[in-house]
């Protein structure tokens, strides 16, 4: 039997991911290898706190926003955030409690800003799309509705202080833009990253033109990688996909495995994102 052949003029096989996928890759290839192609996985390192807060918040706000509407209060938000507080990566015990509650207090002192009666229409959403290149699916921390649009709503628990740049050049939040009007048939042109330790709110408003720019970015990135991962199949393991080592690389999970990296910079305790302000927790 013969082996069969690709034809030509056949469409090109959609490459499939989600916007960290296409950041991983933007960021640093050798990380991309080992989180999405390696098989099994390299070893990770510990858990880090900072990520454990994040996923806390993020859990609890979910929650909150499933509770019946009387019981959206302040109070219930932190009663959330305890109930699934998650304890990994910090120094001790005591660490952790401190940590929890100043989370609860940030978590109540946001959800005291907004309407309870004000349903979101997603939480949690999952959204995706396609184009010609790509089929891209993420998940939304909430999808508001504002009027005749939709918003997305990004919340954010690091310490760094945010800019509207920070939500105009998202990757992500534009494909979730774009994914959720399609999917919803609702123009959707506005995104917002909520700084909890702030209680600020940074917002941008795009053009279906700066979401078609956003789109065609995706798609190169997404042709580099997969050519990449044709590449990967047929044992190119190292070329194709070289560290990319800076200050960064003291935060990547899997610094135990990269030369380059721990060259590059200094090891960090699991804790120490914490008490930074370079890091966010998503």
């Amino acid at each position: 039997m013969y082996d069969q052949l690709p034809l030509e003029g056949m469409p090109r096989r959609l490459y499939s991911c989600t916007p960290s996928r296409l950041n991983t890759w933007l960021d640093c290839r050798r990380r991309y290898r080992f989180t999405y192609l390696d098989r099994p996985a390299p070893q990770k390192g510990p858990a880090w706190a900072h990520t454990s807060l994040g996923a806390s918040v993020h859990n609890a706000l979910a929650a909150w926003w499933r509770e019946p509407y009387e019981r959206r209060t302040p109070h219930m938000a932190s009663v959330l955030l305890a109930g699934g507080w998650i304890a990994e990566g910090y120094r001790d015990a005591e660490q952790s409690a401190a940590w929890l509650k100043r989370a609860c207090d940030m978590v109540a002192g946001y959800v005291s800003t907004l309407d309870p009666a004000d349903e979101p229409v997603g939480v949690e959403r999952v959204v995706a799309t396609r184009t010609p290149v790509i089929a891209v699916s993420g998940r939304i921390d909430r999808l508001d509705r504002r009027g005749d649009e939709l918003v997305v709503v990004d919340y954010k628990t690091g310490r760094r202080a945010l800019t509207p740049d920070d939500a105009r050049s998202s990757l992500a939040l534009a494909l979730y833009a774009i994914a959720a009007s399609r999917m919803l048939r609702t123009p959707c042109h506005k995104v917002e990253l909520h700084h909890l330790p702030t209680g600020e709110i940074v917002e941008w408003e795009h053009t279906d033109e700066s979401l078609a720019r956003h789109l065609g970015r995706a798609e190169e990135v997404a042709l580099e990688a997969a050519e990449a991962d044709e590449g990967y199949r047929k044992g190119e393991h190292e070329a194709l996909f070289p560290p990319n080592p800076g200050p960064m690389c003291s935060w990547c999970d899997f610094r135990r495995h990269c030369p380059e990296g721990r060259a590059a910079a200094p090891d960090k305790r699991p804790w120490d994102g914490l008490d930074t302000g370079q890091l966010d927790t998503d």
